[in-house]
C-alpha cells in the first residue's frame, strides 16, 4: 500500500509538469504587422502671372501649360532633360485649379524635386531649344494671346499635399504703340481715318531654354501686324536688338508715317511708343518709355 501511495505521489509533478506545457504550446506567438506602405502624395501646382497676361488678365479656362519635375539625388538637383525626368511636358489644364491629363505623384514622400512650367503647351522637341514663334498676324486676341510665351520654375521644393506656387513671367517683349494728333490732324479727325500700323524688321522666331527662359531670335526678318484693343496696338515681340531700319510704319488714309530708328527689345519688358502723327512735318515724334523705367529719353523723329 505505502508503495502504491509512494507511486503516485511521484507522478503528480509529472502531470502538472506536463499540463503546463501543454498549455504553452497550443498558444501561437502573436506575429508583428507590417507596416502599411505609405501612399504616394499627389503632385499639385498653382502657377501665377508676375505682372499681367498677353490680355491683361490672369489664366483663363481652356489655358493649359506643361509641367517638368526633376528630383534631387540627395542633396544634389537633377538636370532638365527632354524625357528623362520625373514628370517631362506633362499638360495641365485650368478650369479653376490645374488639372492634369493624368495624375502624377512625387518619388516617394522625402524626395526633393525642382519643378519647371512653360505656356502655352505645346510638344517640346527640346527643352534646351524650344522653337518658338510669335504670329506675324497679331491683329485677333488668339493670335496675339498665342504670342506670349511665358515661362517659370520653383526649386528645391520638398513632398507635400498642397499646391507648389510657381511664378511665371513673360518671355517675350511687347511694344504698345499709342497714336497722338499732331500738326494738320485732331483727335476726331484721326479717329474716323483709315489707320494701320506695322512693326518691321524683326526677327519672329526663336529658340528659347526652358529651365532660364533664355531666348535667342533666329531666322529672317518679317513684318508684325499689331493687335488693337483700348486705344493701343499691341504686339508681342522676340527680344532682339534691331539695327536701324523703318521700325514703325503707321498708314493714315493711304499716306506712311515711318519711324527711322534702331531699338533693343528687351525680355520680360513693355515698350511703349507714343507717336505723334504730323502732317506740316512728314513725320511721327515718338517717346518711348520701357514697362520697367530706364529714366532715359529714347525719343526720336521719323521723317
Amino acid at each position: 500500500m505505502n508503495n502504491i501511495l509512494k507511486l503516485s505521489f511521484a507522478l503528480i509533478p509529472a502531470i502538472i509538469l506536463g499540463g503546463c506545457s501543454g498549455g504553452q504550446d497550443s498558444q501561437e506567438p502573436t506575429p508583428t504587422p507590417n507596416p502599411p506602405a505609405q501612399e504616394k502624395l499627389e503632385i499639385k501646382i498653382s502657377p501665377s502671372v508676375a505682372g499681367s497676361r498677353a490680355t491683361d488678365y490672369g489664366f483663363e479656362t481652356g489655358d493649359c501649360i506643361g509641367l517638368y519635375v526633376v528630383n534631387y539625388s540627395g542633396d544634389n538637383p537633377g538636370t532638365l532633360t527632354d524625357s528623362d525626368n520625373h514628370v517631362s511636358n506633362m499638360r495641365f489644364s485650368y478650369n479653376g485649379t490645374w488639372t492634369p491629363d493624368s495624375q502624377v505623384t512625387w518619388a516617394d514622400n522625402e524626395t526633393p524635386a525642382d519643378f519647371y512650367v512653360y505656356y502655352p503647351y505645346s510638344g517640346v522637341m527640346s527643352v534646351n531649344a524650344y522653337e518658338f514663334a510669335v504670329k506675324k498676324d497679331q491683329s485677333t486676341e488668339s493670335a496675339y494671346k498665342a504670342s506670349d510665351l511665358m515661362t517659370g520654375k520653383t526649386i528645391n521644393v520638398a513632398p507635400t499635399a498642397s499646391a507648389i506656387e510657381i511664378p511665371v513671367s513673360h518671355t517675350m517683349s511687347r511694344a504698345s504703340i499709342y497714336l497722338e494728333a499732331g500738326n494738320g490732324f485732331t483727335s476726331e479727325s484721326l479717329s474716323k481715318s483709315d489707320v494701320s500700323v506695322r512693326i518691321n524688321g524683326v526677327k519672329c522666331n526663336a529658340t528659347v531654354k526652358l529651365a532660364t527662359g533664355d531666348v535667342t531670335p533666329v531666322g529672317e526678318t518679317a513684318t508684325i501686324t499689331p493687335l488693337f484693343t483700348d486705344n493701343c496696338y499691341k504686339a508681342l515681340i522676340v527680344p532682339q536688338t534691331v539695327e536701324e531700319c523703318n521700325l514703325i510704319t503707321v498708314i493714315v488714309d493711304g499716306r506712311e508715317y515711318k519711324l527711322q530708328k534702331g531699338f533693343t527689345f528687351q525680355r520680360g519688358k513693355n515698350h511703349n511708343f507714343t507717336v505723334i502723327l504730323s502732317k506740316t512735318s512728314a513725320g511721327v515724334n515718338v517717346n518711348i518709355t520701357p514697362w520697367d523705367e530706364d529714366d532715359a529719353d529714347n525719343g526720336g523723329t521719323a521723317e
